[in-house]
């Protein structure tokens, strides 16, 4: 995310902070859709990893972007980290490693989205040029070690990393080496975020299968067609994974605020400085008892940042984030938010979707999830292949996209914007099947070419 909230309105009651979430309810004209994806940079000369600091590393490439932007810089002890849009919502941010982020304003459709994408590319791409830097389509950085990974000078970041091996074994590779991309949806009601949370939950796995982009690691294949999907898996099961709970009777807001007070605390920010509570109760926070700041009391921005620290698969702040896609090209990109803009934006979509999802049991839905990174489109649930679930979900997309009757300047609906995905359900085949085939074809057991072939 570009930065953190500062909001210090003082929270009173537990009731507070389910209002928070409710006030994110929008009546149906109003609903947007906000595309974010992630980038890893490289010097196009040596293939090397962009540090930080230096005349052609991450803040020079910011730099530039402000200067050809006009965008607003976020500053952080001095240094640049990121730059914001404040005229339409959009900003760019840096992830731990370099992976640099467009974080996209909520538009209208989908048209908008491809638009604004590629504008973003062009300006990145022009600016790199300059640097001798390029971005790499994929969901995962194929070549460098950890170790070998730039550490961008951010303080969350910097707790974030004390903390993740205390939880898991892959959160820092999770941190420093993958890029995904991700749509925000907005909810009408509680009944309606519920139902959108629940029908996004059960396909996120199917979503992951059908944008599967990270075979690779250390310069070899990984094993897996979806690595950063994995990685998810060992990350922090305290504040990942499918939210079973989701789909239990008498959900919503009160139920998500509750899951998210048990979730340990990164960091509590008072002005500038982020101070490292790793592993704290939020109610503690909540009722002035945490011990690392006797008598200090939660706040609106506490609230807010904290719930941008939770990872499940999809994510409710005041709209959902769909969590499960690797990052590609620009068509890529734009197939992701096109798959649930048709699915959770129609109520005809919405219904035939939860028809399609209500039965399986939270025990199906998550070996799903364990087996889509391996296998993504030859994964199977309720005795049906993923690729069966991801055609029948993107006809139901495809429809939906169809009655939004959103057109282009050519006259097109969005329903265009669904080829790349359609592409490959209809093949079986992911973009990760076909990279490993160049890996063990004309690469020659190489990742080398992927940074010429593979690049936005």
């Amino acid at each position: 995310m570009a930065r953190d909230v500062s909001d210090t309105t003082p929270i009173g009651a537990r009731s507070e902070l389910v209002e928070w979430i409710a006030s994110g309810e929008k009546p149906r004209e109003s609903w947007r859709l906000g595309t974010e994806h992630e980038k890893v940079p490289f010097y196009k000369a040596d293939l090397s990893p962009v540090p930080y600091d230096g005349a052609k590393g991450i803040r020079a490439l910011l730099e530039g972007m402000q200067e050809r932007t006009g965008w607003a810089p976020i500053m952080e002890d001095g240094h640049p980290i990121g730059l914001a849009d404040d005229r339409d919502g959009g900003a760019i941010s840096l992830e731990p490693g370099g992976q640099f982020e467009l974080s996209g304003a909520p538009l209208a459709n989908l048209h908008d989205t491809a638009r604004e994408t590629a504008q973003h590319l062009a300006d990145v791409k022009a600016v790199g040029e300059k640097l001798g830097v390029g971005f790499l389509t994929l969901g995962m950085s194929p070549l460098w070690t950890r170790a070998e990974t730039p550490v961008m000078p951010k303080a969350r970041y910097r707790i974030m990393t004390n903390y993740m091996p205390k939880v898991g074994s892959l959160g820092l590779d999770m941190m420093y080496r993958t890029s995904t991309v991700q749509v925000n949806m907005d909810y009408a009601s509680e009944a309606d975020m519920v139902k959108k949370l629940r029908v996004s939950l059960a396909l996120q796995p199917i979503a992951t299968a059908i944008f599967a982009n990270s075979p690779f690691t250390d310069g070899r294949p990984n094993g897996y067609l979806s690595m950063r999907s994995n990685i998810w898996l060992d990350t922090d099961r305290n504040r990942t994974g499918m939210m079973a709970f989701a789909f239990e009777d008498g959900f919503g807001y009160e139920r998500y605020v509750d899951w998210a007070l048990d979730v340990p605390m990164y960091f509590v920010k008072r002005d500038a400085t982020y101070h490292d509570v790793a592993g704290a109760s939020f109610r503690d926070l909540f009722a002035g008892k945490l011990a690392q700041m006797p008598g200090e009391r939660a706040t609106r921005s506490d609230w807010a940042n904290h719930v941008s620290t939770l990872f499940p698969e999809v994510r409710l702040k005041r709209y959902l984030e769909m969590r499960g896609a690797d990052v590609g090209n620009l068509e890529h990109i734009v197939a992701l938010s096109a798959f649930w803009t048709g699915i959770l934006y129609d109520e005809a979509a919405l219904d035939g979707a939860w028809e399609l999802v209500k039965a399986w049991s939270a025990e199906q839905r998550e070996q799903l999830r364990a087996d889509v990174p391996k296998l993504a489109l030859k994964a199977s649930i309720a005795g049906r292949s993923a690729q069966d679930v991801a055609r029948d979900a993107l006809a139901l997309s495809r429809a939906g996209l169809a009655r939004r009757a959103c057109l282009d300047e050519a006259g097109r609906d969005e329903t265009w914007h669904l080829a790349y995905a359609e592409e490959i359900v209809t093949s079986g085949r992911t973009q990760a099947e076909h990279l490993l085939e160049r890996y063990h074809g004309a690469w020659s057991g190489s990742v080398k070419p992927a940074f010429s072939e593979y690049v936005f």
